[in-house]
């Protein structure tokens, strides 16, 4: 079949890649305009625009795919199926009715849960134990069309977002070839999505990368990890923002030790503070903080970070309008 393929970011390159090395005839590729990107903002092409000029596809980057002029392009190239993979653009309808065997979609979540944005943020936010891939076919609505098919795959307890995008990348790609050669052959059977179990995942906002300490120690991990490595978990030290890059929750001997002494913190308190563990006081308990980054600075274990940087029991992280006096509960001992 002569397919389009429109996507932009990282995730959609595996998709590419899999469909050009499984022989289909990919007609042209169409991705984002190139953007202003790292310090010198200078212009930037698109992962899948990469990928497709490093195999020699034909490519277009209307700025607004609703063009008629563009859309008078894609009837020119005459598709018999476009394919999506985080494309960025919503496809009008003309384009959508246009292919006679359909617009398929790629998208990383088990629909119907987690349509929208940012299926993959959400899910590790949310502390999912499960997410995975799911083929549909696209209509006017936001990931409401009929699926075709989907994989299933395990988020470990301690895995980041960016584990868990690059393996939905590669399982999505195997799966989208398979679901075009069931396609070809006529052998896939769509099935309606029961919006009785759907669920949203927002596009992240700066809001979302704010910690709030006050929320249970599970819910700042799962944060945290939801946000590395991109965008990353922030808080403030004085009038400094700090990225928290990882956490640990707590459990080993040490950290149980410790909590008498933090039982009468307020949430955002460091409780420890060297030579070998930080850690702060959330809403349920100490959480300890394993990898962050002073604003200015690196990536930089707990450790590392202590030995440059003065930080003690009793400072608060948050607004700085919160901070207090540290004083530890009458009778406790440090251990």
């Amino acid at each position: 079949m002569r397919l389009l393929f429109m996507g932009t970011p990282d995730f959609a390159v595996p998709s590419l890649r899999a469909l050009h090395a499984a022989g289909h005839n990919i007609a042209g590729v169409v991705t984002q305009p190139d953007r202003p990107g790292g310090r010198g903002k200078k212009l930037r092409p698109s992962p899948v625009k990469q990928a497709a000029l490093d195999m020699g596809l034909p490519l277009w980057q209307p700025e607004k795919i609703k063009n008629s002029d563009f859309i008078g392009i894609i009837k020119e190239i005459s598709p018999a199926v476009i394919i999506v993979v985080a494309f960025g653009q919503i496809l009008p309808r003309e384009i959508l009715e246009m292919p006679p065997r359909g617009c398929i979609n790629l998208h990383a979540s088990l629909l119907p849960r987690y349509r929208g944005a940012a299926p993959i943020h959400r899910a590790v936010i949310n502390g999912e134990t499960e997410t995975g891939v799911t083929t549909m076919f696209m209509n006017k609505g936001l990931d409401t069309g009929d699926m075709l098919l989907s994989q299933r795959t395990p988020i470990a307890p301690e895995e980041n977002v960016g584990s868990v995008h690059d393996r939905l990348s590669r399982l999505g790609a195997d799966l989208l070839v398979k679901t075009i050669a069931l396609l070809e052959r006529k052998e896939i059977q769509p099935v309606p999505q029961d919006d009785t179990g759907a669920t949203y995942a927002s596009m992240l906002t700066r809001e979302d990368e704010v910690i709030n300490w006050a929320d249970s120690a599970l819910a700042i991990f799962n944060r945290v990890r939801g946000m590395d490595p991109w965008p990353g978990a922030r808080t403030l030290l004085g009038d400094k923002v700090v990225k928290i890059w990882r956490a640990k929750l707590p459990g080993s001997p040490d950290s149980m030790k410790r909590e008498n002494l933090s039982a009468a913190c307020s949430p955002g308190t460091v409780t420890a503070a060297g030579p070998d563990v930080l850690e702060v006081m959330t809403g349920t308990g100490p959480l300890e903080i394993a990898e962050l980054q002073l604003q200015g600075g690196r990536r930089l274990r707990a450790q590392d970070f202590l030995r440059g940087n003065v930080i003690s029991p009793g400072t608060l992280l948050g607004e700085p309008d919160c901070a207090r006096q540290f004083q530890p509960p009458k009778g406790s001992a440090r251990t």
